[in-house]
């Protein structure tokens, strides 16, 4: 792995010296060489001047095939664009797969997009508008129109023809989609099935019937989960009259699964994940509002401790175990948040499913509870020789890792039944406020008994 590694550097280091050169033959027959992916690589790691003499070596296919393989497209990308001739330009979005021209202007501003809209033929551009109109994360703001659809009365053989000459444009053809005179979906059609079948055999006699597709307005994460349910390559899209809209392929979905686990790793460390391209000062703002909203809620853990100060006073072996209840319950209630979030995601049965969720979240809370509360009693008490002190902590422990993991639990569904994304109820969030409850229920049960082990 490592050789390899060392060789793809390498033979980019020669391609860049290529271009420095100037030496068209030897860049073009080096980096027609490379894998799609290596390409887009290489063209993100060039500097300005760089990638502009680059634009005088590649043909626009060349550049729409560089951009169709990128898996996420960046803020910055629009400097790209604007780099390039105007007829040029046109040229690759006019190559480039729909749904990636989509991706990529929805990080440009209306104006921008509208700019470049206009430099496209009128049908592309149409296409184009269709699909920016609807909302984001949806199936409908995901899906291509480079499909193959045939008609249900056509045969075997014509198809095949059809599909030689539709191929080139389409995203995939391992599946087609049978329509009536109206483009309303009727059924799909394997490749498969249509090589091994004979060629005067009508579409209507091998196609599928019972279509799995999904609706434009479907959540793309909806979306992904039918598809890797199914196994799908790709699924169909279709309006609320049956009416075939476009259709969106495994490899979107993969990109929509990996926005999905950042956004949920987001939440749970309230920080944006997805970063990497941002400059300190822009990640530093992006953290901020979340820092001092917490440092604003653990200021209520603060005060509890000081109102308790009496108390930490004569029993000065408090303080030792305030850190470990804390802590404890934070992670319960991290635990209890994780679940949540991924549950809340994946459910499609959400009333049953938000039921069972705090069903068992309470009982899991009270059964992690038990058993460190037994831990922690058994070690206070051997360790302090006080077993009053012992149930103290062991009682406090128990109710604090209860309280977090309904916390964790109770905090997602509330957020989503506002209507927000529930990966937004972060783990630091959880664990302060776990700090919070913790603390109180501790030095509550601690007041009551102390003077049992003073």
């Amino acid at each position: 792995m490592e050789k390899e590694t060392f060789e793809l550097e390498n033979e980019l280091n020669q391609i860049k010296e290529a271009i420095q050169n100037e030496n068209y033959h030897e860049f073009l027959n080096r980096f027609h060489n490379l894998h799609d992916r290596d390409q887009a690589d290489f063209f993100l790691a060039l500097n300005e001047n760089e990638r502009v003499k680059l634009y005088h070596y590649l043909s626009p296919i060349d550049l729409a095939d560089l951009f169709d393989s990128m898996e996420n497209y960046e803020e910055d990308h629009i400097d790209y664009l604007k780099e390039m001739d105007t007829r040029y330009l046109a040229d690759i979005l006019n190559e480039m797969y729909t749904d990636n021209v989509v991706s990529l202007l929805e990080n440009f501003d209306k104006l921008d997009i509208n700019y470049f809209l206009t430099l496209m033929s009128r049908e592309r551009s149409n296409e184009i508008r269709k699909i920016l109109q609807y909302a984001k994360e949806t199936a409908g703001s995901i899906m291509t129109t480079e499909y193959i659809a045939v008609y249900i009365n056509q045969t075997v053989s014509s198809v095949m023809k059809e599909i030689k000459e539709k191929a080139p444009d389409a995203e995939t053809i391992y599946y087609l989609y049978a329509v009536d005179e109206m483009n309303r979906l009727l059924g799909v059609v394997s490749l498969r099935d249509l090589i091994v079948s004979e060629d005067e055999t009508f579409i209507k006699e091998i196609m599928i019937e019972n279509i799995i597709s999904v609706n434009v307005l479907d959540d793309q994460e909806d979306v992904a989960h039918i598809m890797s349910d199914y196994d799908f390559l790709a699924v169909p899209v279709i309006d609320e009259t049956q009416h075939l809209q476009g259709i969106i392929t495994v490899d979107d979905i993969i990109d929509v699964i990996e926005e999905e686990r950042d956004s949920d790793y987001s939440g749970l460390a309230a920080v944006d994940v997805s970063e990497k391209a941002t400059t300190p000062m822009k990640a530093a703002a992006g953290r901020l509002p979340w820092l001092i909203t917490l440092l604003f809620l653990g200021m209520g853990t603060a005060s509890l401790i000081d109102y308790y100060e009496n108390l930490v006073r004569e029993a000065a072996i408090l303080a030792v175990f305030i850190s470990l209840i804390t802590g404890t319950a934070g992670n319960a209630g991290t635990q209890s948040l994780a679940v949540a979030v991924r549950r809340l995601s994946e459910t499609k049965d959400k009333k049953n499913s938000i039921r069972e969720l705090v069903k068992n979240e309470i009982i899991t809370g009270l059964i992690t509870g038990v058993v460190t509360g037994l831990a922690i009693f058994f070690i206070v008490s051997v360790w302090q020789q006080n077993f009053v002190l012992g149930f103290v902590v062991a009682i406090a422990m128990i109710f604090a890792v209860i309280m977090s993991s309904i916390a964790g639990s109770f905090i997602p569904i509330l957020i989503e039944k506002i209507g927000f994304d529930p990966a937004v109820a972060s783990g630091p969030f959880i664990t302060t406020l776990s700090d919070l409850t913790s603390v109180f229920i501790y030095f509550s049960i601690a007041a009551i008994f102390l003077p049992y082990f003073v």
